[in-house]
């Protein structure tokens, strides 16, 4: 015994050695990245405490021009290395050395679980082979009726704002694809577009909001602290109603599942033949795939938060840009005018053939990505520009700065949907458009998201004309999550004489 105190105390103080050693080799070979100046200990970390629309310009002007990647501290435990060129984003989304995500998305773990977007491994591979076949294209095709039911709500809305008076239509078209999206994952027809106030709506803004800020507020880093001087009670509130709709609705659409009698591909009875997501899930259930409610839930939430937010932001984006751009718009109304003809339902068929509206949309989400920043953290130690990445660094790809380099896209602060004609596209780099990430954790939803998009702004510009009252400096889009303009999209709207 009188060894063992001593033994045991050195094998502790080499292990604490080992890591500092570790520890400072890292430090060494990040800060061979070029970076902002830090503080001791505290590294960059006072620099993000601004209002979210300043988050933006604080990364812009952190990220070096003269270098593809910029290094920074939140504390000088906390490294991050942005990355904001194509070579260096092909690098890391390219390969399987960092598929799991950062630290930053453990904020929205109490929410959404280790669903398909923050799992990683086994699960994640797992998770994303068996969802994979829910976005053929021919399972999509089912939903397009559901966005012409959510779009005729939201025309509806617009008909009586379509005055030439000035109003703000980035909440309107939020809850279209909310609306959208609670029938389409969980089959619930909430009929959020008609309703003022519905706490479940509330809950989503309010917990997403709580995340960021956590994200970017050192005291609020620790749970014990988050929730002593926090939003913890406020959290708990929103995971209470989230969780609460979502498990409840999970166990009727179950019950129901289990007492039909249709074949596997059926509907559960009392419901419409077009599956939901949830329902996808069951069907799944049923057939041996081991998917507890917990599991279902969090792929659901996940779907929830996913599938609203991003796409109301893109359809948004897309509206101002073409509300700046007269010219852009009336090439829009002439392609909608020619395709869609006195057909008041927009098909598959019809989307297909929208190829200039597509390409607004592409442009747009070039200018203003739903997902300003995405984070990875890498296994194993990477090399990226001829820099050693250590093991275990935040890695981000900033893909609001990404779209805007000069050299793939002359003249970045441009709208010009050309940019996305076949010959352009093949002259770029192929990293260097990701608004739905690439590789093997690209977003699974993206054909889901395009086909949503378009047939939203077809059914509302195929109607009505627009012109959009801000400048883009007076946006003041805000860096959170989701991007998004802090002060909304303010339009004039008129009926189409057409």
């Amino acid at each position: 015994m009188g060894l063992l105190a001593p033994f045991i105390l050195t094998v502790l103080l080499v292990w604490v050695a080992m890591k500092i050693m570790k520890w400072s080799a890292s430090v060494r070979a990040l800060d061979s990245i070029k970076g902002p100046k830090e503080l001791p200990i505290l590294g960059n970390a006072l620099d993000f405490l601004v209002p979210p629309d300043e988050i933006l310009g604080v990364m812009i002007s952190m990220c070096r021009k003269d270098s593809p990647m910029t290094r920074f501290w939140m504390t000088k435990f906390k490294p991050y290395v942005v990355l904001h060129s194509a070579p260096c984003v092909e690098v890391l989304l390219s390969g399987n050395k960092a598929l799991t995500k950062s630290s930053d998305y453990d904020y929205l773990l109490p929410w959404l679980g280790r669903g398909l977007l923050i799992s990683t491994g086994a699960k994640w591979f797992g998770r994303r082979k068996m969802l994979t076949p829910a976005f053929h294209f021919k399972i999509l095709e089912d939903f397009v009726e559901v966005f012409n039911q959510k779009s005729a709500i939201l025309v509806s809305k617009l008909a009586e704002k379509a005055t030439g008076e000035a109003f703000d239509i980035f909440n309107m078209v939020t809850m279209c694809t909310l609306d959208t999206i609670m029938e389409t994952t969980m089959g619930l027809s909430m009929d959020v577009q008609r309703q003022s106030e519905i706490p479940y709506v509330e809950a989503v803004h309010k917990i997403s909001s709580i995340a960021q800020d956590r994200q970017k507020k050192l005291w609020q880093q620790w749970d014990w602290l988050f929730r002593l001087v926090g939003d913890g009670k406020e959290h708990d509130r929103c995971l209470k109603i989230l969780h609460g709709v979502s498990l409840t609705t999970i166990r009727e659409r179950r019950r129901l599942y289990a007492a039909s009698s249709k074949s596997d591909n059926s509907a559960p009875e009392g419901t419409k033949e077009r599956l939901p997501f949830l329902d996808l899930l069951l069907k799944y259930s049923a057939e041996g795939v081991d998917l507890s409610d917990e599991d279902i839930r969090e792929e659901v939430d996940t779907f929830m938060f996913e599938g609203h937010d991003t796409t109301a932001t893109a359809v948004n984006m897309t509206l101002y840009l073409l509300g700046s751009h007269p010219q852009v718009l009336a090439k829009v109304h002439e392609e909608l005018d020619a395709v869609l003809g006195d057909d008041e339902f927009i098909s598959s068929e019809h989307l297909t053939q929208l190829k200039y509206l597509e390409r607004c949309v592409k442009e747009a989400l070039r200018l203003y990505p739903s997902v300003p920043i995405i984070g990875r953290v890498s296994a194993q130690d990477l090399v990226i520009d001829g820099k050693l990445i250590p093991a275990g660094t935040n890695l981000m790809i900033f893909i609001y700065l990404l779209h805007r380099d000069p050299e793939q896209f002359p003249d970045p602060e441009t709208f010009d949907p050309d940019r996305f004609l076949p010959e352009q596209i093949a002259k770029r780099h192929p990293y260097a458009y990701v608004p739905f990430s690439a590789g093997p954790r690209n977003c699974i939803g993206q054909k889901f998201a395009l086909m949503e998009e378009k047939v939203i702004l077809a059914s509302v510009l195929r109607r009505f004309t627009i012109k959009s009252l801000h400048r883009p400096h007076e946006l003041r889009m805000m860096g959170e999550i989701i991007l998004r303009p802090k002060r909304g999209v303010m339009l004039k709207m008129w009926p189409r004489n057409n």
